[in-house]
Order: structure tokens, then C-alpha cells, then sequence
């Protein structure tokens, strides 16, 4: 068997990694991942040699640890998933990014809710839902969206600042936020990570969202709003599954000439 190219490597890792921290991948690398650890450059050499030095029992404890160790190896990948987790990693949100392979980019980001594309650079995805069974039911869960033909109609565009703004008050919660982004002491390292996020998508990529606030303005100030005060139409699905009720959402995507970004964040209880 050939070794894997760097980037085989890392995801080869990446899947291993989250199979542990789920409970569905076996204790010792298999083959595959063995060859990635000799093939992979030093990141997956490190992660790899991390692996092996944690004890497997108790197995609570090895699963979280093997929690910890993905969640640094993620962040030590690259910048981009670095601000990822640290801005979204927290809060009820979906961070996702699919090819863009229509004219039409409704299309792409249906199949971005739909988990039926990959990440075109392997980077993170925060998709707390991914397994969830609730999707047995709803496949989308705990999206509805509407059709391609529809979901248009249910955004309105943004200027770059006012998406970086929505992005950034997505690490509050929706509810029961003390601390709202405008006030935290961190906000401007808070707008940082979410000029980082957007920046993946290109100078001249278009930004969309179903604040309503939006709809008469392409610059709304989602920070003096903060997400509790941020009217929207719902993308959610209102089937009540798993003993959890979605009551509110906010999302933003970014369309460039290469890929879509999603990015939601969610109100439940």
C-alpha cells in the first residue's frame, strides 16, 4: 500500500480521530492510519505519537482525552479551523463549506445542509447534529430549508463588515447570554476570528443572510443588536425530535466563484 500525500494523511487522522472520540473506531490504528502517520508531515506525526501514549482504559477517560487531542490536532491544522473552534466551538452552532458547482448557488448550499458534500480543503466542520438520529426523521435536522427555487427568497444580502458583525455574535446564546460580544473584553479578537473565517472566501465573495434586519439595510448593526435581538426568517425545522425544541436561528452564507460557506447558529431548550 502507498503512502498517502499530506493531505491523505491529515484527513486519514482527522476521520480516525473522530471515530475514537465517538466509539466507533478501533482502539489502535488501523493500516490506513499507520501509513498515514508514516507518510503525514510533522503535524500527523505528533498526533499519531499523542495517540498511541494515552491509556485506553477507562475508556470514558480515553475518549476524552482522544476529544482533547482532535481538537488541538484541528486547531493545529490551520488558522482558519483555529478560529473556527475558538469562536463557534462553544455555541449551538453549524459551520460547513461546500464546492460550488452551480450557477445557481441554492443549490450548493442545500447540499451543504444536507452533509452531502465534503469540505473542499479537508478543514473543519462543527456539526453538532451530524449524527444525531433526529436526521432519520428529518434529513436536514435541524435545518428545513426550502427549495433551491425558494430559498433565495428567505435572504437578503450584506456588505462584508455587517457579515463579519452577524458571524461574530454567533458565540453568544440566545437566551441566556451575559456577556454579548459588543461588551466582552475580547470582542475585537472576537471580530478577528470572524474576519479570519470570511476571509477563506475571497475579496469579491457576496454574503447573505435571514436576519430580517436586513431586508432594508445591506448593513445592519448586529453587534449593538447582539443575537437575542436578532429577528430572522426560521430555516429550522419545527419538529420537536429528541426532546428538543428549535424556537429561533441566524444564519449567514458567503458564496464565492469556488465554494459556499454556511454558517448558523441555533436557539433550543
Amino acid at each position: 500500500m502507498p503512502l498517502p500525500d499530506d493531505r491523505t494523511a491529515l484527513d486519514l487522522l482527522d476521520a480516525h480521530l473522530e471515530a475514537l472520540r465517538g466509539g466507533t473506531g478501533l482502539p489502535l490504528p488501523q493500516e490506513p492510519v499507520r501509513l498515514a502517520a508514516e507518510g503525514g508531515g510533522e503535524l500527523v506525526r505528533w498526533a499519531f505519537d499523542q495517540l498511541q501514549n494515552i491509556p485506553q482504559e477507562p475508556a470514558d477517560v480515553f475518549v476524552r482525552q482522544v476529544g482533547g487531542l482532535l481538537l488541538e490536532f484541528r486547531s493545529r491544522r490551520c488558522s482558519w479551523n483555529a478560529a473556527a473552534l475558538r469562536l463557534l466551538d462553544d455555541t449551538y452552532t453549524f459551520v460547513a463549506t461546500g464546492p460550488r458547482r452551480y450557477e445557481d448557488w441554492a443549490h450548493d448550499v442545500r447540499a451543504v445542509l444536507h452533509r452531502s458534500v465534503p469540505d473542499p480543503r479537508g478543514w473543519v466542520r462543527l456539526d453538532p447534529d451530524r449524527t444525531n438520529t433526529a436526521r432519520h426523521t428529518v434529513p436536514a435536522y435541524p435545518f428545513d430549508p426550502p427549495d433551491a427555487s425558494v430559498l433565495p427568497s428567505r435572504l437578503y444580502p450584506l456588505e462584508p463588515q455587517a457579515a463579519v458583525t452577524a458571524l461574530a455574535i454567533m458565540a453568544e446564546e440566545w437566551q441566556s447570554e451575559l456577556a454579548p460580544v459588543r461588551s466582552r473584553p475580547d470582542r475585537d479578537a472576537v471580530l478577528a476570528d470572524a474576519r479570519t473565517l470570511l476571509d477563506r472566501y475571497g475579496p469579491a465573495a457576496s454574503y447573505w443572510t435571514n436576519a430580517t434586519a436586513a431586508a432594508s439595510d445591506p448593513a445592519p448593526d448586529f453587534l449593538a443588536a447582539g443575537l437575542e435581538g436578532t429577528g430572522s426568517h426560521g430555516f429550522i425545522t419545527f419538529e420537536y425530535l429528541n426532546g428538543l425544541d428549535l424556537f429561533e436561528d441566524l444564519g449567514l452564507i458567503a458564496v464565492s466563484d469556488d465554494e459556499v460557506g454556511v454558517f448558523w447558529a441555533f436557539g433550543a431548550y
